[in-house]
């Protein structure tokens, strides 16, 4: 299934948190089927998947990726290819994104501040080096700032509201910490003080949190309408 790229609704009209991602090496060898196809006259996106009537294209979900690699230090997905895996991985962070966003639409709920964007997007053209950088990643990807910017807020929301979910829920008491320390003496071999108190309570919190994250995230997907088109997009299901 292929739409022209004029038929989309927008440059990024369907966006991080958090990527599982995939290794650095992840997009060293991806094959040309992940690369939309691009002619001297026309450029023509496949579908990947429609969420809840929303289409994702191939380029949408190939330039999120992209972003979502670049803030958390992959600078080098800027113009590197995507293999399949890192674009799978991708696809279940860009429909996560989604149903948390349309729900919170719903519920007129957690906006994103303009200041917050624009803080984001500051850091990620640092990350890339520079305005010139950007300039050139944008140029490449056939995507302009506003574009970036709506993706950039849409991972911002979707952000705070999974964490609105269960940050709370994620804490740990005095006593888990304690029971941890217990169990794992040969990992600490000094006293129990208040930094080693803070090391296990961070590593517990952020076990819980990715436990209890993935369970919201599957819960929003039960009454989902999600259809996953491309090919890879249908093996991740299996």
């Amino acid at each position: 299934m292929a739409v022209p790229r004029a038929a989309r609704a927008g440059p990024l009209c369907l966006v991080g948190w958090l990527l599982a991602t995939a290794p650095a090496s992840a997009w060293a060898t991806a094959p040309a089927s992940t690369t939309p196809d691009r002619t001297e006259n026309a450029v023509v996106d496949r579908v990947v998947a429609v969420i809840e009537g929303q289409v994702l294209t191939l380029s949408e979900l190939d330039f999120e990726a992209r972003v979502a690699l670049i803030q958390q230090g992959a600078v080098q997905a800027a113009s590197d290819p995507l293999d399949e895996e890192t674009l799978r991985r991708s696809l279940d962070l860009a429909i996560s994104q989604r149903l948390l966003v349309l729900t919170a639409d719903r519920l007129q709920a957690f906006p994103a501040e303009p200041s917050d964007v624009e803080t984001r997007l500051a850091a990620f053209q640092a990350r890339l080096g520079g305005p010139e950088a950007l300039r050139r990643f944008l140029i490449l990807h056939d995507m302009d700032r506003e574009g970036l910017a709506a993706a950039l807020a849409r991972g911002l929301r979707a952000e705070r509201i999974l964490d609105s979910r269960v940050r709370l829920k994620a804490q740990v008491s005095e006593t888990e910490v304690r029971q941890h320390y217990d169990a794992h003496r040969a990992e600490f071999p000094g006293e129990y003080d208040q930094a080693v108190r803070t090391a296990i309570r961070e590593k517990l919190v952020r076990a819980r949190y990715g436990e209890l994250a993935a369970r919201a995230l599957a819960e929003a997907r039960v009454a989902a309408q999600v259809r996953r088109v491309a090919a890879f997009a249908r093996e991740a299901r299996r």
